[in-house]
C-alpha cells in the first residue's frame, strides 16, 4: 500500500468548544513522509507543530498539542477522521488556539474529506505492526489500554460511568472501514455536574446543546440549574426532569462510549504511523491515551526498522528452483533459500544459516561466525532477484555490484540463525542501474544494513 494525502484543500468554520472563538480550520494536501502538521496561521511566523504524542501538553478536556508557547487544542476529532480514512500526510492550518468543535463529532470531517477525495503518493505506507502485547495502566484511575497483535487495526472500548444513565458500556470497531458510519457521528458529552467546574477552569465557553450530549442525572436546585443555563446562554428547564437534554437525540444507546473510541483513534493518530494491532481500552481518556501513544512511540524508536513477518508455514513466492532460474549463483555462493514477499519496489528473502556452510571451516573453527561480506552478498542477491523480476527473460541477465555504502554490522550471525533480508529500491531502475537499501534481521533485530548500487547486464 502507498501513502495517502488529500486531493485538494477544504475548510471548516465554527466556534471553539473551550474558547468560544469563531475559528476556521483548513486541511491541505502534503507530500509523502510529512505526517500530520498543525500550523497557527494567526501568529507571527505561522509556527508549525508536529502532531506527535510527545508534543501533547495538556489532556484535561481534550488533546492539546504545543511547541513552546504555541498551542492548539481539540485536535482529536479531525485527526481521527484522517487516520481512519488512511490519510498519512496533511498540513492543517487554523486561525486560533483550537479546532472548531462543529457538531461535537468527526462526521463533518469525514464528509469533507470524501468530497475533496484522497490521492495516492509514491512512497510505501509505513505500518507499525504490533508483534507482542503492550499494556499501559493508571492504577489511580483504573484506566488501562492494551494492544495485541492482529492483521488489521481494531479497537474495543469499555467504559464505566458513575451514572444510572450510562453506567457500563462497550463499543467495538472491528474494521476501520466502518468508522465513517459507526463511530464518526458519535458526539462528545458532558455531565451537568461537571459543567460548573469546567466553566470555572475557563473551559467550554463554546459548549451548547448542538455540539454535545448533555447528561442531567443528579438533581440540583432550580436556582443552580437556571444559573448554569444563563452562563451557557441556554433556556431554562425544569430541574426535576432528569435525562439527556441536547437538541438532537442519541444516535446509539452507547454513543458516549463510541465517542470515547473516536477519541482513542484521534490520539493514536499522534503515534505518527498507522498501526496493525487490536486495542482493548478500559476506562479510556485523553491522559491514558497519550501515555499509551508515547509508549508506542518509544517502541517504534527502539525498533527503527521492523523485521518482516515470517511464517515458515506459508508457501514461498520463489522457492530454490525458481531462484536458480533467475540467478547464476550455485554452491557454495547461492545465499538465498527462498523469497517470501515480492512487490514492485521491495523484496524479502530468507537465508537459513547452518553449521554445514563451507565458510565455517575457517571462519572460525572454534567460534563459527558468518562473514559480513557474505551477508552483504546474500542481501545483494535478494536485490538482484527484485531487479531481474522487472525485465523480460530474466535468465538472460546478470546483476553486478557497482558501489556499496553505509555498511553496518550490528550483531554476529551464527549457525542456527534464520536471516531475513528486506531490500527496497531507492529509485526506479534507469539504464540498467538501480540503487537499493537493504536490511538483514535475525528475529526482531537488525544485524546488518547497507546501501548499494547494482547494474543488470545482458549475458553474452
Amino acid at each position: 500500500m502507498k501513502q495517502m494525502t488529500l486531493k485538494g484543500s477544504f475548510s471548516l468554520c465554527g466556534k471553539g468548544l473551550h474558547t468560544g472563538l469563531s475559528l476556521t480550520v483548513t486541511f491541505n494536501p502534503a507530500p509523502e513522509n510529512t505526517g500530520y502538521k498543525v500550523q497557527r496561521i494567526d501568529l507571527d511566523g505561522m509556527p508549525v507543530i508536529d502532531a506527535l504524542a510527545e508534543n501533547v501538553v495538556d489532556t484535561q478536556r481534550g488533546t492539546v498539542i504545543g511547541k513552546g508557547d504555541v498551542r492548539v487544542s481539540t485536535v482529536e476529532h479531525g485527526l481521527a477522521a484522517l487516520y481512519a480514512l488512511g490519510i498519512d500526510n496533511c498540513l492543517i492550518q487554523v486561525n486560533g488556539p483550537e479546532f472548531p468543535i462543529l457538531d461535537g463529532s468527526a462526521a463533518i470531517y469525514i464528509e469533507k474529506i470524501r468530497e475533496v477525495g484522497i490521492e495516492e503518493l509514491s512512497a510505501p505506507k509505513d505500518w507499525y505492526v504490533i508483534r507482542k502485547k503492550i499494556e499501559v495502566k493508571d492504577e489511580e484511575s483504573g484506566s488501562c489500554i492494551t494492544i495485541l497483535p492482529d492483521d488489521e487495526f481494531s479497537i474495543t472500548a469499555m467504559c464505566s460511568f458513575n451514572s444510572k444513565f450510562i453506567n457500563s458500556q462497550f463499543a467495538t470497531l472491528d474494521k476501520v472501514d466502518d468508522f465513517a458510519t459507526e463511530i464518526a457521528p458519535a458526539r462528545t458529552f458532558v455531565f451537568v455536574r461537571d459543567i460548573e467546574p469546567l466553566l470555572n477552569a475557563n473551559l467550554i465557553k463554546g459548549g451548547d446543546l448542538d455540539n454535545a450530549i448533555v447528561i442531567y442525572e443528579r438533581q440540583i436546585s432550580q436556582e443552580q440549574l437556571d444559573s448554569l443555563a444563563d452562563k451557557l446562554q441556554l433556556e431554562h428547564r425544569d430541574a426535576t426532569e432528569l435525562g439527556y437534554i441536547q437538541h438532537k437525540p442519541l444516535v446509539w444507546e452507547n454513543e458516549c462510549t463510541r465517542h470515547k473510541l473516536l477519541d482513542i483513534i484521534g490520539d493514536m493518530a499522534l503515534i505518527g504511523k498507522p498501526i496493525k494491532g487490536r486495542i482493548i481500552a478500559t476506562r479510556p481518556g485523553h491522559t491514558i491515551n497519550n501515555k499509551f501513544a508515547r509508549q508506542i512511540r518509544r517502541d517504534i524508536r527502539k525498533h527503527e526498522v521492523q523485521a518482516p513477518i515470517y511464517d515458515p508455514n506459508e508457501e514461498p513466492i520463489m522457492d530454490i528452483n525458481k531462484i536458480r532460474e533467475l540467478l547464476p549463483h550455485r554452491y557454495p555462493m547461492q545465499l538465498v533459500d527462498k523469497v517470501i514477499s515480492l512487490g514492485a519496489t521491495s523484496i524479502v528473502g530468507v537465508k537459513n544459516v547452518t553449521s554445514n556452510e563451507p565458510f565455517f571451516q575457517g571462519h572460525f573453527p572454534q567460534e563459527p561466525v558468518m562473514p559480513g561480506v557474505l551477508q552483504i552478498e546474500a542481501m545483494a542477491q535478494c536485490g538482484g532477484l527484485l531487479v531481474l523480476n522487472t525485465v523480460e527473460e530474466p535468465e538472460r541477465w546478470s546483476t553486478y555490484f557497482m558501489k556499496i555504502d553505509n555498511v553496518k554490522f550490528r550483531q554476529k550471525v551464527v549457525p542456527g540463525d534464520t536471516l531475513l533480508f528486506k531490500v527496497d529500491l531507492l529509485a526506479p531502475v534507469r539504464h540498467g542501474v538501480s540503487s537499493m537499501k537493504g536490511y538483514g534481521f535475525v528475529g526482531d533485530r537488525i544485524v546488518v544494513e547497507a546501501t548499494f548500487t547494482a547494474q543488470i547486464v545482458k549475458n553474452k
